[in-house]
C-alpha cells in the first residue's frame, strides 16, 4: 500500500523536522451500522497516517574546531535524526498539521513534535 505512494512523491524533499504522511482512510460505517457523512473524521483532534517521507532532522551547529587550526573546517550541516521511519503508522495532532494535495492525492505535513505515537511493524 505504501509503495504506490512513494513513486509519485519522489520529487518531494521534506525539510527539517517535518514528516510527510498519507492520511489513513476511515470506515464510513459505525459498528451499529450507521453510515457517516464524508468529513466526520476530519474534525477529530487526533488523526493517523502512514509515514511516506521524513526530513533530515533537527539542525545542530557543527562542532568548534578552534583547537586544531590545521584541519579543514567542514561547513556541512549536521542533524539529529527523527524517530519516524518510512512505513510507520503515526498518530498525530490534527491542529498542527498542514494538508496538501498532489496528483489528486491528499497528504499531510506535520512537525515531529506533533506526532504522539509511532506504530512500527518491523522492530529490530
Amino acid at each position: 500500500m505504501i509503495q504506490s505512494y512513494l513513486n509519485s512523491v519522489d520529487k518531494f524533499i521534506v525539510v527539517g523536522d517535518r514528516v510527510l504522511l498519507k492520511p489513513r482512510e476511515f470506515e464510513n460505517q459505525t459498528e451499529s451500522g450507521l453510515f457517516l457523512p464524508p468529513g466526520v473524521h476530519k474534525k477529530d483532534k487526533i488523526q493517523s497516517g502512514y509515514v511516506i517521507k521524513t526530513g533530515p532532522g533537527y539542525a545542530v551547529a557543527p562542532p568548534s574546531e578552534t583547537d586544531e587550526p590545521w584541519k579543514e573546517s567542514s561547513k556541512q550541516p549536521a542533524y539529529i535524526p527523527l524517530q519516524s521511519n518510512e512505513g510507520d503508522l503515526a498518530i498525530y495532532l490534527q491542529e498542527k498539521s498542514y494538508e496538501i494535495e498532489f496528483e489528486k492525492e491528499k497528504y499531510v505535513i506535520v512537525p515531529q513534535s506533533a506526532i504522539l505515537l509511532l506504530i512500527r511493524e518491523d522492530q529490530i
